[in-house]
């Protein structure tokens, strides 16, 4: 924008950046948000001048295909900047190879984004990849407990768990453990089946999270509530229920510390004090969305501007993405930003111009 340019080169008379856009631009989205997902890609890449062709999860083309209807029945929407692909995964480095696409978009599992991220890389192409999270809530001693064990409850069982900035992790300081625990374990229990939270998307997730919690059981973690042998509700097949479960007493090298767990499925662990808990917070590969809940705002602001290592922390809540804030991680969850100006910028030529 020249009326936020730069001073003129020595010896030119104007200089000045200008944004241009790269061109098309490929979105890989996952099926958990399946509409959210593709509007927070598309909308900014699409602003910024680019035009976007999506590769949607196979169990949600008929969501990408009504995306697609409802913007090209936009007015003043040019024809075809939204282009729905009905293809399998394995045609996507096809995609990615064509000319015409200069960039890509991708959101789901950390060893899918290193592959997609290797291949764009290979052919110099821009990528944007959003991946997974497994990140530390730390509850201060001077938590409101109430406040915290509500929000830890709805931003875990939201989607059924299958969100990768939902918190996974807890840290709870010693001394008020016991007492978080007992809420939290309340809170849950005024949560409804087919209300609250539902049936997990199939059953080979729900198999997979269901051994990941009996992983964690072995290697010594306490069942609060929840678990693999609840049964399904009256009505329900169960073949893709899983109850929202609790585990506390969860340490370093148990699964629900070490990995991501996509499902219902919430790990306490002890801290000695603050210290401890930002320490066993930041022990983790992934760096997506962290939370503080202390009644020191002044304390919560601190640690998680300059001591949570990730891309986005909340303060006594928990973490959600919004359309006028930069969404993304660090570490192996991620490269880049989604929403916001910030995601705009993603896939421009950031161009200079020097007159003479």
């Amino acid at each position: 924008r020249e009326d936020k340019a730069p001073p003129p080169l020595p010896g030119f008379q104007k200089s000045f950046v200008t944004f241009r856009p790269l061109g098309v631009i490929l979105s890989v989205m996952p099926w958990n948000f399946p509409f959210w997902q593709v509007v927070r890609m598309s909308i900014p890449t699409m602003m910024a001048g680019n035009a976007v062709v999506l590769k949607h999860a196979r169990n949600c083309f008929g969501s990408s295909l009504m995306i697609e209807d409802i913007y090209s029945s936009v007015p003043g929407v040019p024809k075809d900047l939204f282009r729905a692909l009905v293809i399998g995964g394995g045609e996507v480095d096809a995609v990615l190879e064509n000319e015409a696409v200069r960039g890509i978009a991708l959101t789901g599992s950390t060893e899918v984004g290193r592959q997609v991220a290797a291949k764009a890389g290979s052919l110099l192409k821009k990528a944007v990849v959003e991946l997974g999270g497994s990140d530390g809530y730390i509850i201060l001693a001077d938590a409101d407990l109430d406040a915290a064990a509500k929000a830890v409850v709805t931003g875990r069982i939201l989607n059924t768990g299958q969100v990768c900035i939902s918190p996974k992790r807890v840290l709870v300081e010693k001394s008020v453990k016991a007492a978080f625990e007992q809420k939290i374990t309340d809170e849950l229990a005024k949560r409804t089946y087919g209300v609250d939270f539902g049936p997990m998307v199939n059953k080979g997730s729900k198999d997979e999270v269901a051994g990941m919690i009996k992983a964690t059981q072995d290697a010594g973690a306490r069942l609060l509530a929840g678990g693999v042998d609840v049964p399904a509700p009256e009505g329900d097949s169960g073949s893709a229920f899983l109850a929202p479960t609790i585990l506390t007493d969860v340490k370093p090298g148990m699964v629900a510390f070490d990995e991501e767990i996509f499902g219902p499925v919430l790990a306490i662990t002890e801290a000695q004090d603050e210290a401890d808990a930002i320490r066993l917070a930041n022990q983790s590969e992934f760096g997506l969305g962290a939370g503080v809940f202390t009644q020191d705002r002044a304390k919560g602001e601190r640690i998680a501007t300059e001591e949570m290592e990730a891309g986005m922390c909340f303060v006594n809540d928990f973490v959600r993405s919004d359309p006028s804030l930069p969404f993304g991680g660090v570490k192996n969850s991620g490269l880049g930003r989604e929403c916001s100006v910030f995601g705009m910028m993603e896939f421009v030529n950031v161009k200079t111009i020097c007159i003479k």
